[in-house]
C-alpha cells in the first residue's frame, strides 16, 4: 500500500513526500480512510507509529485552504504542540493551508499576529487556547474537525475541565478525532457524549510495549540509585539514554550527579522555560547530549529517534506512564532496552505495571556493582493476567443526538 491509495489531494501528496513518508504505517492505514469519510474516530496506537500524520493528513484533505479556521487540534504539552506543528507545516507546504501553534511559555503577540493574518488550523494547549479566546482573538464557531491528541494525558494532568470548556465553544456539527497511545475507560467515559458513532482503530489492542523492547528490573536501595545510574553509564554500552524521574526536583538532582561524573546530560521538565527545554531537546537530538533526564509531564513531546535505552530512575505512578516511557525507544522498527530501578517501596507500582503488560519482568544486576540493603522480588512470582482491551472492535455504541459534518 502507498499513500496514493488514500486518494489524497495531489498537493497534499507532495507534502507527504516532503515528510519523507513512503509506506503508510498501520495506524495510518487504518485511520486515514475513516477520517476522510467524515467518521468520528478513536485511535489507539503506540508512540512512534505515525499517529500525528494519521490525523493531520486527512484533516488537511477535508478542509479547504484559506477558508478560515476549520480545524482545531488540542494537545496537553508545549512539546507535543510543537511536534504536531512541524508535521502540519511539512504536510501543508504545497497546499496553502495556514496554521498556528498556540502554547504557553512564550509571549502572546507572535501567536496573535498569525491569528490576525488568518489561519485554517490551530494546534494548541488547552490553557493558552482559552486565554486567547477570552481575549476575543479567536473565533471557534466554524470548526469542522476537532482532534484531541493524548486525551488520557490531558485527563491525568487535570486539563479536562478546560477541554470541556473548549468543546462547549465549538459547533455541534463537527467531526471528532480522539488519539492516544493508551485509551482508559476513564477517558472514554468523559468523552462519550462528544463522540457520534465513532470508529475504533487500535493497532496495538492493549497498547502494551512492543516485543522489540528488552525490559529489565534492577532491584536497588533508594539511596544507591544515583550510583547505579552512573555505573551503568560508565561501564555498559548505553548510547542515547532517556532517564525518567518522578519529580522535577529529582530530575535536576540526577542531572547534577551525572554532570559531576563527566557524563553529558540535560534535564527537561515543567519548571524549565520553553527556550531551555527546546535547547536541551535539540542538543539531545543532535547527539551532543548523551543523557536526557525528564519527568512524565513532558515525556510525550520527546520525539527522538535512535534512543537506545530508557531508564526508569523512579517507577512511574501509573502503568500507563510506564507504557509511554518505554515507548520512547524501539521506534520505527529499531530495538531498544527499558531498565527500571526498583526500590522495595516501589513493589506496588511494579505489580501494577506487570498486570498492565501481562508479563513478569526479569531482574538483572550490573556486574561489579556492590548492592547494599536491597530486597529482590521473587523470580517465581506469578505472571499477572493480561489486561483486556478497553473496548472490543468495530464501531462503538451510538451516542445520539448530534449531526454530521458534510463529507467531501
Amino acid at each position: 500500500m502507498s499513500f496514493l491509495s488514500f486518494d489524497l489531494e495531489p498537493r497534499l501528496l507532495k507534502g507527504v513526500e516532503a515528510l519523507g513518508y513512503t509506506t503508510p504505517t498501520a495506524i495510518q492505514r487504518e485511520a486515514i480512510p475513516h477520517i476522510m469519510k467524515g467518521h468520528d474516530v478513536v485511535g489507539c496506537a503506540q508512540t512512534g507509529t505515525g499517529k500525528t500524520a494519521a490525523f493531520v493528513l486527512p484533516t488537511l484533505h477535508r478542509i479547504a485552504p484559506r477558508s478560515g479556521l476549520k480545524a482545531l487540534i488540542v494537545t496537553p504539552t508545549r512539546e507535543l504542540a510543537m511536534q504536531i506543528g512541524e508535521v502540519t507545516r511539512d504536510a501543508a507546504r504545497f497546499t496553502g493551508h495556514r496554521f498556528v501553534v498556540i502554547h504557553g511559555g512564550v509571549g502572546y503577540e507572535p501567536q496573535l499576529q498569525k491569528i490576525r493574518k488568518g489561519v485554517d488550523v490551530v494546534v494548541a494547549t488547552p490553557g493558552r487556547l482559552l486565554d486567547i479566546h477570552n481575549r476575543g482573538a479567536l473565533d471557534l464557531s466554524k470548526i469542522e474537525v476537532l482532534v484531541l491528541d493524548e486525551a488520557d494525558r490531558m485527563l491525568d494532568m487535570g486539563f479536562w475541565p478546560d477541554v470541556r470548556r473548549i468543546i462547549n465553544l465549538l459547533p455541534e456539527n463537527r467531526q471528532n478525532l480522539l488519539f492516544s497511545a493508551t485509551m482508559s475507560s476513564d477517558v472514554l467515559r468523559v468523552v462519550q457524549s462528544t463522540l457520534h458513532e465513532p470508529v475504533r482503530v487500535e493497532t496495538s489492542p492493549t497498547a502494551t510495549p512492543v516485543d522489540k523492547i528488552h525490559q529489565a528490573i534492577y532491584p536497588v536501595n533508594q539511596m544507591q540509585k544515583s550510583d547505579l545510574l552512573v555505573a551503568l553509564l560508565e561501564h555498559a554500552h548505553l548510547e542515547r539514554v532517556l532517564v525518567f524521574t518522578r519529580t522535577k526536583h529529582r530530575a535536576d538532582r540526577v542531572n547534577r550527579v551525572l554532570e559531576r561524573s563527566g557524563i553529558r546530560s540535560a534535564a527537561i521538565h515543567g519548571d524549565r522555560t520553553q527556550s531551555q527545554r527546546q535547547k536541551a531537546l535539540d542538543s539531545f537530538k543532535a547527539g551532543k547530549t548523551r543523557v536526557l533526564v525528564a519527568t512524565d509531564v513532558v515525556a510525550r513531546g520527546i520525539d527522538v529517534d535512535e534512543i537506545t535505552h530508557v531508564i526508569n530512575y523512579d517507577m512511574p505512578n501509573s502503568p500507563e506512564d510506564y507504557v509511554h516511557r518505554i515507548g520512547r525507544t524501539a521506534r520505527a522498527g529499531a530495538s531498544g532496552s527499558a531498565l527500571s530501578f526498583l526500590a522495595y517501596e516501589e513493589n506496588a507500582q511494579l505489580q501494577d505495571v506487570e498486570r498492565k503488560i501481562g508479563m513478569t519482568i526479569a531482574c538483572e544486576d550490573l556486574e561489579g556493582f556492590t548492592y547494599k540493603d536491597r530486597i529482590v522480588p521473587s523470580a517465581d512470582r506469578a505472571v499477572p493476567s493480561k489486561a483486556r482491551p478497553v473496548f472490543s472492535s468495530g464501531v462503538m455504541g451510538r451516542r445520539g443526538g448530534r449531526g454530521r459534518v458534510g463529507r467531501r
